[in-house]
């Protein structure tokens, strides 16, 4: 099967892609030359700066309509309504993040999950991305890549999400929100923005807090955000990014089947060898300062270069039940892409070339934890990384057609030394540089479809997390992943693009997949279990209807989302246990997720939404399944350009469920449980003068 799309879902796509270029012409014979063409996004993903229809690739975008929907402190309801994407949180402030399986490898933290903040790399060079310490106001919009995106953004398999600040409108505007709901949970947060045709400034100071569903679930959140933009002159343009968080939250454990329906909302309780998560005070504690500035130049009308640079500074304390780590970690890097674009009649051409480059000192001291306090010293470890992208890209477009060739190459070198062990010599850990090509191909037969396919290889080197994962070993025998995806899409809008809908179908074949494994103490180490083959498909249809001028409504769109998963080992034994063939850790089979928005022109709406996960297993055996799960929720305001008064609810059947899950846990202790029916409100005052 490796090397060509499984037969299924050959035969499924191209029997879609038959229908739709049947009816597309139906549908185009009653589309007058007045079509009403709705707004259209434009994707910055791969350089494309396109409208979504004219993309070869799986994008998802997301922006304030999406978010909107949810409450306001939380980024998971409203990435989950994305298919192919799953977002978790084991405990408030613990995100973890998963695109199209990824997750499996990551115990907590994103990983092999690419992360960028306006164009700058956000995820550090040891391969992590403390996402839990931004706030969702901080985002106007986030484009989440499926699939390897290393022909463009360095080493990975798991996908790229690309954070962009809020555009900041001409004028001035003072801003101030204020949210409570369930468990003791608040949100502010106030901001002064200023903008004029050469300049513009946003200045953002959030906090947020919660008492948490479960015992030893308290979380504090403050974050400082600055974002600058300065027109030098008609050729350049300088932006500056910063922000600091200081985030803490505590962290209750995970639970057993027994001790999760006797009572979910209670912490890891002790056993007879370990104590639990009250008496260890299990939590952690991040402080960060990011700094990124970002400088673009204008050649001319064809050439234009951008080339930013970053720093990053964190403190992070980690008090788990065995061991208290302290990191004390600094980064920098810089990224630069130059691009060219030509024009000739019906031809059109664009290239681009760039390097990435990433350098961190990671220091980590581990200590035994003593009731929450400092022990013995049980590791000093001085670590320091460096890794490097070098990418080149080149489109072509002519008539209805449109090619796309990429490819990078990218090393990663770890120095690794164990001060506490005497005499301890200096260690590297270099992983040969890789080729990682990406082809894709685009065809719009007319204005409302356009099929495209893309085949793409991703590598993807342990994390510095993987390779000194918590067990306290330096893991020197830990391969990189590398991967081979085919993807095919088709985009079709109807009746006048009232239905917008998008279906895509991939195979991805995984080889020296990294799977978690764990000690009887609890904590985790990582292994290559050979390889994974996962196919899906992917299906969003929103249906937007246009309203008549004297109605009472303004807005009305019906949404829905689908991704069925067949993800599998392939040749995998442990020992004497042979898991090839198993359903991938983690990863739920089915998830569909849907809604309906509706806003009257009195400025009141309405929203409701719909998350269904599929039951997933819990452990390579696939001995253990997590139970589906159902998610309504709503949310109600007034809303007009000075005031937005809302409240809203999740999880309104009550239903109780793990959100996170702890993979292959010993003694069976793989559930968080996420928070029961809650409820929440708010009120949002923008003043512009």
């Amino acid at each position: 099967m490796s090397g060509i799309l499984p037969n299924k879902l050959l035969r499924f796509s191209f029997t879609l892609l038959s229908i739709f270029i049947l009816t597309s012409g139906m549908a185009q014979e009653h589309v007058p030359d007045t079509t009403r063409y709705l707004d259209e996004v434009t994707i910055k993903a791969f350089a494309y700066n396109r409208p979504i229809h004219d993309i070869p690739a799986a994008v998802v975008a997301m922006g304030k309509e999406e978010f909107q929907r949810f409450n306001a402190a939380t980024f998971v309801p409203a990435m989950n309504t994305a298919p192919g994407v799953r977002f978790e949180e084991r405990s408030p402030g613990s995100y973890r993040i998963s695109i199209r399986g990824s997750s499996i490898r990551s115990p907590f933290g994103v990983r092999n999950v690419k992360v960028y903040w306006n164009e700058i790399p956000l995820t550090d060079p040891g391969g992590n991305t403390y996402f839990n310490q931004l706030d969702p106001a901080m985002m106007g919009s986030i484009e989440v890549v499926k699939g390897p995106g290393s022909s463009l953004y360095g080493a990975g398999t798991g996908g790229v999400l690309l954070l962009n600040s809020p555009i900041i409108q001409t004028g001035r505007a003072i801003q101030a929100s204020l949210q409570v709901g369930s468990f003791g949970s608040a949100l502010w947060h106030a901001g002064y923005e200023d903008a004029t045709d050469k300049a513009s400034h946003q200045v953002q100071v959030m906090h947020f807090q919660s008492d948490g569903y479960r015992e030893q679930t308290q979380l504090f959140r403050d974050v400082v955000n600055s974002v600058f933009r300065f027109e030098l002159d008609d050729r350049q343009v300088l932006e500056t990014f910063i922000f600091y968080s200081d985030l803490f939250y505590e962290t209750p454990g995970g639970l057993t089947l027994t001790e999760f329906e006797q009572n979910s909302r209670q912490a890891r309780p002790a056993t007879a060898t370990l104590p639990g998560a009250v008496e260890q005070r299990a939590r952690v504690s991040l402080k960060s300062f990011y700094t990124g500035v970002a400088h673009e130049y204008f050649f001319g009308s064809n050439f234009h270069n951008r080339t930013s640079v970053y720093g990053n500074l964190v403190n992070f304390k980690n008090a788990a039940i065995r061991n208290v780590d302290h990191r004390n970690e600094q980064s920098l890097g810089a990224r630069s892409v130059t691009s060219f674009r030509k024009s000739a009649e019906k031809i059109q051409m664009a290239l681009l070339g760039g390097g990435e480059f990433q350098a961190g000192f990671m220091p980590v001291k581990s200590y035994q934890n003593n009731q929450g306090a400092e022990g013995a010293l049980l590791s000093d470890d001085e670590i320091s990384v460096l890794q490097y992208s070098v990418f080149g890209q080149g489109e072509l477009l002519w008539s209805n057609f449109s090619a796309t060739a990429g490819a990078s190459i990218n090393g990663l070198q770890y120095t690794f030394q164990r001060l506490s062990d005497v005499g301890s010599p200096e260690e590297q850990m270099v992983y040969t540089p890789k080729l990682m090509p990406r082809l894709a191909l685009l065809f719009t037969p007319n204005k409302v479809m356009s099929v495209y396919g893309s085949v793409s290889r991703g590598f993807s080197p342990p994390t510095l997390a993987e390779i000194n994962a918590s067990n306290g070993v330096f893991n020197r025998d830990l391969e990189a992943e590398t991967g081979t995806n085919y993807e095919l899409g088709i985009r079709k809008n109807w009746f006048r693009q009232i239905i917008k809908s998008e279906i895509t179908g991939f195979f991805f074949a995984l080889d020296e997949t990294i799977v978690i494994r764990r000690e009887d103490d609890g904590s985790e180490y990582f292994v290559n279990a050979g390889e994974t083959k996962q196919k899906g498909i992917e299906f969003k249809l929103s249906v937007v209807p246009v309203i008549p001028k004297n109605s009472f409504v303004s807005n009305l769109s019906i949404w829905t989302s689908y991704a069925y998963n067949d993800f599998r080992f392939g040749d995998y034994i442990k020992g004497q246990d042979d898991f090839s063939g198993n359903q991938l850790t983690g990863t739920p089979a089915h998830v569909v997720s849907g809604g309906a928005d509706v806003a009257l022109r009195s400025g009141v709406y309405f929203r409701a939404t719909i998350i269904h996960t599929g039951k997933l297993p819990l452990n390579d055996a696939n001995a253990v399944y997590a139970d589906a799960y159902t998610l309504p929720g709503f949310r109600v305001g007034y809303q007009n350009k000075r005031l937005e008064i809302y409240a809203g609810g999740d999880n309104l059947l009550d239903q109780t469920y793990s959100l996170g899950n702890d993979l292959n846990a010993v003694g069976g202790r793989y559930y968080n449980a996420a928070p029961a029916r809650n409820f929440f409100g708010g009120l949002k005052i923008n003043l512009a003068f």
